[in-house]
C-alpha cells in the first residue's frame, strides 16, 4: 500500500481523535472527585472513567463474572484468553462457552477507521482498485468502536446478555449509576439511547492514552532517546527491505517520520494468508466448518460497492497492530501459532516449504487447508515474501527471521512509571 496513503490514513485517524476529544462533557464535568477513586482512574475525564468503570464490571455477563477486562487484561496488551483452556480462544461467562476467534488486541484500535472501500494503487503497475479497511473485530464487523462495544456484551459465547436493554438495566441497579446520571442527565436509564451512550463511554475509555502510550523501545528509539542493537537493527532494515520481509506493505509506518504516531504498525487493510487449520478450536472438529472471514461479515453487501466481488474478500482477515506483538500471543485469528517466530517463519516459508505447515491428504500436501478450495486463489501469492514456489530459496533464512523477531520485540509497551513503582 502506497505510503502517501498511509501518510493521510495517519492524518484521518488523528482528525478522528481530535474529534472525539472535542466532544468531551462540559468543563463543570472535567474532574469527578472521590476519595475511593483507584489511582489509575487519575487524569480521566468522566465519559473515560465511566466507560473505565463498565470495561471492568464483572456483573455485565451471564452468569456474572466476566468483564471486556478479563479478555482484554491491560497487562497483556488489553488481550487474554480469561483462563482458557484452549490458548487459542478466550473462555466466556459459561464454563462450557468459548470465543470463535483468537481475542484481539484494543491497544491502538482508536486509530482504525470506519469500515469501508476505498482506492488502492499498485506501487508497480499503477493501477487502482478498491479495497476494504478499518472497522473492528477481526472481520470488520463493526463499523467502528462504540458498535465494537455491543458484540461481546451480548454474544452467547462471551458475556451472553439477552439483549443491550438487560446490560442497560445491570448499569442502572449498580454501583456508578449516579456517575451515568450526572454525565448524561437523570433520566438517561429511561432514554432509547442508553445503551449507545453507555456505549461511548467505553469507546472514550479505549481512546484515552492508556490503550496507546507509544512507549516502546522503538518510540524511545524513534524519539532519539534509546539505541536498537545490531540484531534489532538488522530486523527493521529487513522489516522495511521490499525484498526481503516486506513487512510495510500492511504494518504500515511512515519511514522518513521520527513521530511514534506514524508508526502505528498496520494499514488497517485486510489479506487472506491461508492460515493452516487449528485443529484445537473445538468447532474445527466439524470438516465441513469454515471460517471466511471478511466475506461472511455481516452487512458486507450494503457496505461494498455496487457489483463487488465480495467472494474475493473470502478468507481475509484484518491485519493488526505489530505494536506489542511480542505479548499478544497465539498468533493469526485462529490462534495457530504458538509463538512470535513460528508465525515469521510461516511467512517466509509458506510456499517455499508448505509441507512444514500443511498436514497431508491423499498423499499430498492440503495447502491452505482451512479455506475451502474455490477459495485458494484469494490467498496472497504475489506479495514479498509469498512470492516463491516449492524448493525455491525462501526471501529469508533463519538469521534474518530471528532478526526481524528481535525487532519486534521492541514494540512492546513498557510499563508507566507508576505501574513500576506498584510493583
Amino acid at each position: 500500500m502506497a505510503l502517501a496513503f498511509r501518510s493521510r490514513f495517519s492524518t484521518l485517524s488523528r482528525a478522528c481523535l481530535f474529534l472525539l476529544a472535542a466532544a468531551s462533557p462540559a468543563s463543570s464535568l472535567q474532574s469527578v472527585t472521590s476519595d475511593a477513586r483507584p489511582a489509575d482512574e487519575a487524569g480521566l475525564t468522566p465519559r473515560a472513567l465511566l466507560g473505565k468503570r463498565i470495561f471492568e464490571d464483572k456483573r455485565l455477563s451471564e452468569p456474572a463474572g466476566l468483564s471486556c477486562a478479563s479478555c482484554h487484561d491491560p497487562a497483556k496488551a488489553f488481550q487474554g484468553n480469561n483462563g482458557s483452556p484452549i490458548a487459542a480462544l478466550a473462555r466466556g461467562s459459561r464454563p462450557d462457552s468459548l470465543g470463535a476467534r483468537k481475542t484481539p488486541t484494543l491497544a491502538y484500535v482508536s486509530f482504525s477507521p470506519r469500515f469501508h472501500f476505498m482506492k488502492k494503487k499498485d506501487e508497480e503497475t499503477g493501477e487502482s482498485e478498491l479495497v476494504p479497511v478499518g472497522g473492528q473485530f477481526w472481520d470488520g464487523r463493526a463499523d467502528d468502536l462504540v458498535a465494537q462495544v455491543e458484540g461481546p456484551l451480548v454474544n452467547p459465547r462471551e458475556m451472553n446478555n439477552p439483549s443491550k436493554a438487560a446490560v442497560v438495566d445491570k448499569i442502572k441497579a449498580g454501583p456508578y449509576a449516579d456517575l451515568v446520571r450526572r454525565i448524561y442527565g437523570e433520566t438517561i436509564f429511561e432514554s432509547e439511547s442508553a445503551f449507545e451512550k453507555l456505549a461511548r463511554a467505553v469507546a472514550a475509555y479505549e481512546s484515552t492514552e492508556r490503550f496507546h502510550p507509544f512507549a516502546s523501545k522503538f518510540d524511545d528509539f524513534l524519539r532519539g532517546r534509546d539505541r536498537l542493537t545490531a540484531e534489532e537493527a538488522r530486523g527493521f532494515a529487513l522489516f522495511k527491505d521490499k525484498k526481503k520481509g516486506n513487512c510495510l506493505a500492511c504494518h504500515v509506518g511512515e519511514e522518513r517520520s521520527r513521530r511514534p504516531q506514524d508508526w502505528l504498525f498496520t494499514d488497517f487493510s485486510y489479506d487472506a494468508l491461508g492460515a493452516p487449520r487449528n485443529f484445537a478450536i473445538p468447532d474445527n472438529k466439524d470438516p465441513a466448518h469454515v471460517d471466511l472471514g471478511l466475506c461472511g461479515r455481516e452487512g458486507l453487501a450494503k457496505a461494498a460497492p455496487a457489483g463487488f466481488d465480495l467472494d474475493s474478500l473470502c478468507g481475509q482477515f484484518k491485519a493488526p497492530t505489530l505494536r506489542n506483538i511480542a505479548v499478544t500471543g497465539p498468533y493469526l485469528h485462529n490462534g495457530v501459532f504458538a509463538s512470535l517466530r513460528e508465525v515469521v517463519a510461516f511467512y517466509a516459508t509458506r510456499d517455499t516449504d508448505p509441507a512444514r505447515w500443511y498436514p497431508k491428504k491423499d498423499a499430498a500436501t492440503a495447502k491452505y487447508d482451512d479455506l475451502p478450495e474455490k477459495f485458494h486463489d484469494n490467498v496472497n501469492v504475489k506479495e514479498v515474501p509469498y512470492d516463491r514456489k516449492p524448493g525455491e530459496t525462501p526471501r529469508l533464512d533463519d538469521g534474518e527471521i530471528d532478526a526481524i523477531v528481535a525487532f519486534l520485540q521492541t514494540l512492546t509497551d513498557r510499563p508507566a512509571p507508576a505501574d513500576k513503582a506498584e510493583k
